[in-house]
This record gives C-alpha cells, sequence and structure tokens, in this order.
C-alpha cells in the first residue's frame, strides 16, 4: 500500500455462482476524505463493503484496509473501523446511554466521550429513553454515534439516511462532515446523488458491478456538460434558459450592459443526470 493510504482495492471482483457482482474494482482512501460508491440496489455497493471488513472474500483481486490484507482482518483493525449499515441492532431495551456505554468500555473509551458524542448527533436530552422508543431518525443516529465513539480512522456508511426525513438527514450530515475535518476517512455507500455531491471529495458509479465513471462529484458534472446553457433571470421575472451560443452571449452581454440580470446560472448536468447518460438508465433505489 502506498503510503497515507487507509484503504486500497486492487482488481476486486466478486462472483456468486453464475452472477458476477463485482467486476476489476480499484480504489484508494486517504485520510480526511470522503468517498461515495453510488449506484442502485445490486449494484455492488453492499458486496464491497462486506468484502473490504472481511465478512466476505473476493473472487479475485487484493483488498488492503490499514495495511492489513481483508482476508486476514484481527481484533485490532475493527478496534480502528466503524460501520453503520441497514443491519446495525441496538439493544432496545436499554437505555440510549446504556447503549453507548458498554461499547465506551469494550472500546476502552470514557463516559466523557459519550457525552460528547451524544452532544453531538443531538440525543443528549433522550438518554434516559428505551432505545426500542426511539424514532427511525433518532435509532439510526444512535447507531451512529455508536459507530464513531471510539473515533475510527475509518467510517463505513451503507445508506446512512434512507428513509430519514430531510432535517435529520442534514443534521447526519453536518456531523459527516465535521468527522471529515477531523481527518476521519469516510466510505459511504448510497443511491442518493445529491447527497453523494454534498458530501464525497470523489464518487465511483457503479453499474452493475462494475465502476463506470470516477472522479470528483464536479469533475465529472463538468465533463458530462456537453450541451452548455445558461438560466438568465431578467428584470421583471423574466426567466430564459439559453445555449451558449455567439448571439445569445451577444444578448446575456447586452443585458448586463444594461444591468436587466437579476441572476445568472449554468446548467450543468447533476450526478443522477451523469449516471443515466453514462449507463442509459435511470437511478433508482
Amino acid at each position: 500500500m502506498e503510503q497515507n493510504v487507509l484503504l486500497q482495492l486492487s482488481h476486486i471482483s466478486k462472483r456468486f455462482k453464475t452472477d458476477l457482482a463485482l467486476v476489476d474494482i480499484s480504489m484508494s482512501l486517504h485520510p480526511g476524505e470522503v468517498l461515495g460508491f453510488l449506484g442502485p440496489s445490486g449494484a455492488g455497493k453492499t458486496t464491497t463493503i462486506k468484502i473490504i471488513t472481511g465478512q466476505l472474500r473476493q473472487t479475485s483481486g487484493e483488498a488492503r484496509i490499514l495495511g492489513t490484507d481483508s482476508t486476514n482482518i484481527d481484533a485490532s483493525i475493527y478496534e480502528k473501523i466503524g460501520v453503520v449499515s441497514d443491519n446495525s441492532g441496538i439493544y432496545e431495551k436499554m437505555t440510549v446511554w446504556q447503549n453507548l456505554v458498554m461499547f465506551a468500555q469494550i472500546w476502552g473509551v470514557s463516559n466523557a466521550r459519550v457525552e460528547e458524542v451524544l452532544r453531538q448527533v443531538g440525543l443528549a436530552k433522550h438518554r434516559k429513553k428505551q432505545a426500542g422508543k426511539l424514532s427511525k431518525g433518532q435509532t439510526q443516529r444512535l447507531v451512529l454515534a455508536r459507530a464513531v465513539l471510539h473515533k475510527p480512522k475509518i467510517l463505513f456508511l451503507d445508506e446512512p439516511t434512507s428513509g430519514l426525513d430531510p432535517a435529520t438527514a442534514v443534521e447526519i450530515h453536518k456531523m459527516l462532515l465535521d468527522l471529515k475535518a477531523e481527518g476521519m476517512a469516510i466510505f459511504l455507500t448510497t443511491h442518493n446523488m445529491e447527497e453523494a455531491t454534498k458530501l464525497c471529495d470523489n464518487v465511483a458509479l457503479l453499474h452493475k458491478g462494475e465502476i463506470v465513471e470516477f472522479g470528483s462529484p464536479q469533475e465529472l458534472c463538468l465533463k458530462y456538460n456537453t450541451n452548455k446553457r445558461y438560466q438568465v433571470l431578467l428584470d421583471g421575472n423574466e426567466e430564459l434558459v439559453l445555449e451558449q451560443n455567439p448571439e445569445n452571449i451577444d444578448k446575456i452581454a447586452g443585458w448586463m450592459r444594461k444591468n436587466q440580470v437579476q441572476r445568472i446560472h449554468s446548467c450543468e448536468p447533476t450526478l443522477e443526470s451523469v449516471f443515466l447518460q453514462v449507463t442509459g438508465k435511470a437511478l433508482s433505489a
């Protein structure tokens, strides 16, 4: 593994009987980076996480996490990673506080750290509530709190905001960006392209187990901005969408000289439309 790389996948493939779930996947993850694996259900996102974390063995290729081959992971590696998935259970009959303290004792983490994380995820006032009585959003925040309790070097998030209300999703996004700023590496799988655009430094677009595009959200959106257009709002709330050509450039310049332009935006594609353009299929959950 090259220096300062926490995670390295080299030509990973995975076959289930006759079905090829992953095809020649290669990528790396660095400290303070959010890497998005994006695609619909069945694209191979969860399979990739399971291979990286030693839950599944790849058919070919090599996966190394924190310098260790993923087929030979020991307890010391699990002490340095956190995982949030749709089957990350909680102890429903225990309180929020008891859930976190139990894991704090396992990780050798102080109660002061439990208090800090409870505040971060907005569950401090619910510390005495039985975990089974939390809302879905609160439960997801508890699972996230548990995953970051020991300050892991890598955090794996498998559809972390799926099914959550927008306000809760925004709160989780803020926490993830704070963790990134502290140097934590985050491996995110999602089919939510808006979420990926907001959080990720780089994204891999997965289609039928294969990375069909890779780069920063901005790079990919600009790369596929082949039909350049601009949305212009003029005085009187007149709104126009104009293609980039000499005639329209002269029009916009004239409006700007007369101070008639209220707003102007470029109309580059979203990650969602890039995925559609690359794969020929709309993205769906």
